[in-house]
Parts: structure tokens; C-alpha cells; sequence
């Protein structure tokens, strides 16, 4: 085992991975799901609640891996001076952003023409990268409060619409850009309040630091998580702020509970921010004592992130291409043109929810090898700075 290995916080790893592998249900969801291309998983009218909650459980995975994306950041500037740290985020941001717009777009397409691109999550952390590497120069205290501000108080802008604006777009505004010739550009998560959460991921780092009490490290996080989840109830009840979609009570007791949860993520609300990272902040504060099989399994996936996004992409769509062809619809059904939910050719296509989850399953164990291999790989080879890339 290396020096870097026994220096890692496993329960970060743990976290990380946990919702990575919840993260493909959602994935695989939007590949297999006949539902996917009918109606909306949260349209409380359309919907039932074993879709909507496999739909919802996913919503925890950008905001906790944002935020851990910040604290990994935090414990990187341990080993660098604040200008090398700031380098390092900004060439990892734009590196980020790269991906996004060539490799994980046609893992999602596999259309060679490119007739869609966008900024999704993986270009939304390079943003947020960038913008962190400005940010750690800012005292701790004054950052976080910013941080906190903005997550509170974001939900002021839902009122500002400025359709087809670019720059809009990317700050407070899910568009997509139409081109005359056809092109499409998705700009589907604006980086407010996104950069905050990243930032204040890494304002939290410190308590990671050896000099930290574990105890008080899980009674503050035990606090925040329960303040979050409180403060949430409170704010859906009200319907007065917090969610730009209000909830409605219904006479079918299932509905209503779909409204009551049906939340924005495109950009996330404060509602949405503090269901997801409430409970992520009790996980943390109370999960440093798992040890096992189970941990190191999910940890791995934790360990290597961005390798495990790339390849569980690129097989979930060529399972949903091979599936497609031994359904009589043929791979090239799955050569997309377009987002997968916006093509009304899928329609007919995909199977039920429980196949959904098999394919999940599948998926989760036929990444593991591929991911433990790279894990042992970078682990044993530090010398090779390109890996952190990766």
C-alpha cells in the first residue's frame, strides 16, 4: 500500500462511490425505460412512485459529488502552494469542459456529426473548478458565508428569464440554444448556485484535517444534516420560497407525495440543495466507523471517479444499442441525433422498470474489474501526473 492510499479518508471514498453507482440507475434509466420517452419520471400526474423515486434517489449524486469535489480540491492545496493549487484547478477545469464537449458528449450520442453538444455536469465541475481556483484565496470564514449566501439566496433570480441568452444560460438558466442549421447546445446546469456548493466543499475541508476531532467533526455534520433536512420540510410546507414549482395537495395520497418532492434541478433550488445535502452531511458525520467488503466495493468506485463516469456511459449505451437490435429496432435507433428523452422515435422503444434495474446491476458489475484494475493502477504509479487527470 502506498503513502497515498493510507492517506485517503474512506468515507469520502465511500460517499463518492455510493453515488456514482447510484448515479447509473439514472443513466440506465434514460436508455431502457419504455416510461423515459413517454412522460416525465416526476410528473406527478403521469408518474408513479416506484419511477419517481428511482428518478428522485439520483438527484443526491451531483450535489454530494460536488461537494466532495471541493474537499478533494481542499485536500490536493494540502500538498501545494495556493498559486500551484489554483493552476492545477483551472488546467483540471478546462480539461473537464473538454471532455464534456468530445468524449462523454458522443458517449451519450454516438453520433459522429456532433448534431448536439452541451454543458452538462462534468462541464459544470470545470466551471466551478475555474471559479474555485479565484475563490481559495478568499479567508475560510468569508468563504464559506459566501458560499452559504448564495445557496440560500439564489432562488431570488428564478424570475429573471432571458430566453436564448448565452451567457444567461450558463449563470442562472437551463436553455437550449438552437443554431439554423440544426445544431443543438444544452446548457443544463448553470453554474449558480453550483460553483458555491463546489466551494464550500472546499471550506469544509479542514475539518479533515489530522488536528480535527473525529467526534466533533460528526456532531457538527450530525447538526448541519438534521438543520438542512429540518429547514427543508419547513420551507416545502410554507410553498412561499425555496422551489420555483410549488407543490399541490391531491386526492390520490401518492401524488401528492410526488408534488411534495417533485423539486428543480436544472439549476437546483434551495429546496432540492438541502433534501440532497442535508442527508449527505449525516451520512458523512456518521459513517467514518464502516469498515468491510461493502465499503471497499463502493469505495472503489469512489477512488476513481471520472474513469468509472467515462466507461459506465459508453456501456450502458451499448448494452441499450445491442438490446435495441435483438428487439428488432435496430442499433442505429441508438445513434443519436439528439438528447435521448427528446426523440420521439424511442417512443415503442425500452422494456420495464425491473429490467431497468437488472441493466443497473449489470452495469455496476461489469464496471467494478475495469475500476479496481484503475485504482490499483494509479495507486501504484504516483509518478504518472497525467493520472490525476483521470
Amino acid at each position: 500500500m502506498t503513502a497515498s492510499s493510507k492517506t485517503r479518508i474512506e468515507s469520502l471514498d465511500l460517499l463518492k462511490g455510493l453515488v456514482m453507482v447510484i448515479m447509473a440507475l439514472d443513466h440506465v434509466r434514460d436508455y431502457f425505460h419504455s416510461s423515459s420517452y413517454i412522460f416525465n419520471p416526476s410528473d406527478p400526474l403521469l408518474s408513479n412512485l416506484p419511477t419517481f423515486f428511482t428518478r428522485f434517489i439520483t438527484h443526491y449524486c451531483a450535489p454530494t459529488f460536488c461537494f466532495l469535489s471541493g474537499v478533494s480540491a481542499y485536500m490536493i492545496g494540502k500538498r501545494k502552494s495556493k498559486p500551484e493549487l489554483s493552476k492545477f484547478l483551472i488546467k483540471r477545469g478546462f480539461w473537464l469542459i473538454f471532455m464534456e464537449l468530445s468524449i462523454v458528449t458522443f458517449a451519450w450520442q454516438f453520433d459522429f456529426q456532433f448534431r448536439m453538444n452541451g454543458f452538462a455536469v462534468i462541464a459544470m465541475l470545470g466551471i466551478a473548478m475555474i471559479i474555485l481556483a479565484g475563490l481559495i484565496y478568499l479567508p475560510r470564514n468569508l468563504l464559506i458565508t459566501i458560499c452559504c449566501l448564495v445557496i440560500l439566496g439564489h432562488n431570488l433570480l428564478d424570475g429573471i428569464h432571458i430566453p436564448g441568452n448565452f451567457l444567461w444560460a450558463n449563470i442562472h438558466q437551463q436553455e437550449i440554444i438552437k443554431f439554423p442549421s440544426g445544431f443543438k447546445f444544452y446548457i443544463d446546469f448553470p453554474i449558480v448556485p453550483w460553483f458555491a456548493v463546489m466551494a464550500l466543499g472546499y471550506g469544509f475541508g479542514t475539518f479533515y484535517d489530522k488536528s480535527f476531532d473525529a467526534q466533533k467533526r460528526k456532531m457538527t455534520f450530525t447538526v448541519i444534516g438534521l438543520s438542512g433536512i429540518l429547514l427543508f420540510f419547513i420551507l416545502r410546507f410554507t410553498n412561499i420560497y425555496g422551489d420555483q414549482v410549488l407543490w399541490t395537495s391531491y386526492n390520490n395520497p401518492d401524488k401528492t407525495i410526488m408534488s411534495f418532492f417533485k423539486l428543480t434541478k436544472y439549476p437546483p433550488s434551495l429546496s432540492y440543495l438541502l433534501i440532497t445535502m442535508g442527508p449527505m452531511f449525516l451520512f458523512l458525520g456518521n459513517s467514518e466507523h464502516l469498515k468491510g467488503k461493502i465499503v471497499s466495493f463502493f469505495s472503489t468506485f469512489g477512488r476513481v471517479p471520472f474513469f468509472y463516469y467515462i466507461f459506465h456511459l459508453y456501456i450502458i449505451h451499448l448494452l441499450a444499442a445491442v438490446f435495441a437490435n435483438l428487439s428488432g429496432f435496430g442499433w442505429l435507433l441508438l445513434v443519436l441525433p439528439d438528447w435521448i428523452l427528446e426523440l420521439p422515435t424511442l417512443k415503442g422503444y425500452g422494456y420495464n422498470l425491473l429490467t431497468v434495474y437488472f441493466v443497473w446491476l449489470s452495469v455496476v458489475a461489469l464496471t467494478y474489474p475495469l475500476c479496481k484494475w484503475y485504482d490499483k493502477y494509479k495507486t501504484s504509479h504516483p509518478e504518472k501526473w497525467w493520472l490525476s487527470y483521470l
